[in-house]
């Protein structure tokens, strides 16, 4: 039987146990994880747990003093990384970990960290982008576009598909393009045989 999704309660433990973890240690947010998990699983091939875990409490990949336990840190991850596969293998939307900030924050203020945890796992796993650039432009620049361009080196193809695109009006279009883009990528790295339904977007944000 399938783990329960993790409830607000538990989301905000990880987050805390999270921000326990010593120094020299450089752990995630929970919304930069979430985008992270998301990466992970768009690679065209399953990643080993080993090898992704580590840079959840470090996002260079640092070993953990010794005789630090991490291990309900890793089964809340590992049960939202379950969450996101079920989800994504079935195109299903999911809710990102994304949190309003204060009244004048952008749209992509607001997702930024989930954006910057995606571009994270895509420079710790690169397979996905050696796929058909063709067909990841497009998604992908709904979620760049989220990041300075100065960020974007040597991404010509991708940097004039964002200057394309309206900014997100609000934080429910902003989150939406983040769930469309990542079961459009899925598409391409994870092909199903049938094809994806268009299912109702819930658009759920949290208020911390």
């Amino acid at each position: 039987m399938d783990a329960p999704p993790l409830s607000d309660a538990e989301i905000d433990e990880l987050q805390r146990r999270l921000d326990a973890l010593p120094p020299p240690l450089e752990p995630l947010d929970v919304t930069m994880l979430d985008g992270y998990l998301v990466g992970v699983l768009l690679q065209p091939r399953p990643v080993p747990a080993a090898q992704w875990l580590r840079f959840v409490h470090d996002s260079e990949g640092c070993e953990p003093p010794q005789g630090l336990s991490l291990e309900r840190v890793h089964t809340l991850v590992r049960r939202r990384h379950a969450e996101l596969d079920r989800a994504i293998a079935r195109r299903d939307w999911f809710d990102p970990w994304v949190y309003e900030l204060d009244d004048d924050a952008t749209p992509s203020q607001t997702v930024l960290p989930w954006v910057a945890g995606f571009a994270l796992a895509m420079a710790h796993f690169p397979a996905l982008m050696a796929l058909d650039g063709a067909a990841l432009t497009e998604p992908l620049a709904v979620l760049y576009q989220h990041l300075d361009p100065d960020d974007l080196e040597d991404a010509d193809e991708l940097l004039a598909e964002i200057e394309t695109l309206e900014p997100p009006r609000d934080l429910a279009e902003a989150v939406e393009g983040l769930v469309n883009s990542t079961l459009r990528l899925a598409d391409v790295s994870r092909p199903r045989s049938e094809p994806r339904r268009p299912r109702p977007a819930a658009k759920r944000t949290r208020r911390r």
